[in-house]
């Protein structure tokens, strides 16, 4: 007896045959869609680290331009020459790249006696760009996969290392902040009644009583000061966003006296260098100026090696110490999380506080 097939054999076999027609077919259509694709994938390769770069802030490429430099370094010193400025723009400098180097770059900061904080960011740098030369196809996804496991250092990390090791520091840069008392704050405050002690006591109102960093005080314009509302507008380029600061009582006072007694220029950068006789120039404070004025004011005082820094530290402190709600700080500072303010506010904390009976 001659049966029908069934509906499921049908289906199965309607199934098999599609599948023998694409395996052994090839479409003009999916050819070049394949075609198309390799050519964007190309194409998107070659635009992945111009992309990232152009989503950065100058700040932020100036400062790993100096950590790919400091790589580029290491691998001259293992006999590998490479252009430090390729590792910022051409993936195919990345050819080769694998996790035992990117260790190794771990390691010899490490032992040339570089800063935990530094090894952290610089190898968080290489990472990055680590990562873009995968994209492009210029690294493989095992090595990429194990050049993330390469990590740095946290806090507690930090301090046995630097116990295990001779050399714990290179360069200006300190592992811990200068600490200033209140009247140390006050005298750096209090500056000669002459044009380059008006613009240092400015100067030092915007670090010690605003907490504004080196680089956006050097921005600051005389038009950005309304001595009329008594406002600060300014802009922080880390964060990339422009604020409002209420001038304090004494900023607000040394402003008045910087600029109406004209010291300060017509328009342009507010404050203004100056000359070794004291003599005020047309030209504005540049960042390295700045930094080289306040270690001058602080050692003038007693205290070596001060920075914007340690103003912006002890201002956050300050603020902090006054019973500043974490949230306030983070915005009067211009961080992108409270994990800073935080900081500020629990080192600030008495632990005895509660404990009675003594």
């Amino acid at each position: 007896m001659t049966t029908s097939p069934s509906d499921d054999m049908i289906i199965h076999g309607e199934i098999v045959e599609e599948e023998k027609s694409l395996a052994t077919a090839t479409p003009y259509e999916n050819f070049a869609l394949h075609q198309a694709g390799r050519a964007a994938n190309f194409a998107a390769a070659q635009g992945v680290f111009a992309d990232y770069v152009s989503r950065r802030a100058e700040n932020t490429l100036r400062r790993q331009k100096a950590d790919l430099r400091l790589f580029a370094d290491f691998l001259n010193d293992a006999g590998v020459p490479i252009n430090s400025d390729a590792l910022q723009t051409d993936p195919d400098a990345w050819n080769g790249m694998t996790w035992g180097i990117v260790e190794g770059f771990k390691r010899w900061m490490l032992s040339g006696g570089y800063a935990v904080g530094s090894v952290n960011v610089r190898l968080s740098t290489v990472k990055t760009y680590a990562g873009l030369a995968f994209k492009a196809g210029a690294i493989d996804g095992s090595e990429h996969a194990m050049i993330r496991t390469v990590t740095g250092f946290s806090h507690k990390e930090s301090k046995r290392v630097d116990q295990k090791r001779r050399v714990t520091r290179v360069g200006d840069k300190k592992s811990e902040p200068t600490r200033l008392s209140h009247e140390q704050a006050v005298q750096l405050r209090e500056q000669p009644d002459t044009p380059q002690g008006r613009r240092d006591a400015l100067l030092m109102c915007l670090l010690l009583e605003h907490g504004l960093r080196c680089g956006e005080v050097a921005l600051i314009k005389v038009e950005n000061i309304d001595l009329k509302t008594g406002e600060l507008r300014f802009y922080r380029p880390k964060v990339d966003k422009e604020q409002v600061h209420t001038l304090t009582a004494n900023t607000l006072r040394t402003a008045y006296a910087y600029m109406m007694g004209g010291d300060a220029p017509d328009k342009g950068p507010l404050l203004r260098s100056s000359r070794k006789g004291g003599e005020l120039t047309s030209a504005g404070m540049t960042e390295r100026a700045i930094t080289k004025r306040v270690r001058y004011l602080g050692k003038q005082i007693g205290i070596a090696g001060l920075s914007a820094h340690d103003c912006r530290h002890y201002w956050a402190t300050h603020a902090a110490r006054s019973g500043t709600d974490p949230f306030a700080l983070q915005e009067a500072g211009g961080w992108n999380s409270l994990t800073m303010p935080r900081r500020y506010v629990e080192d600030s904390k008495v632990a005895n506080k509660g404990v009675k009976g003594f």
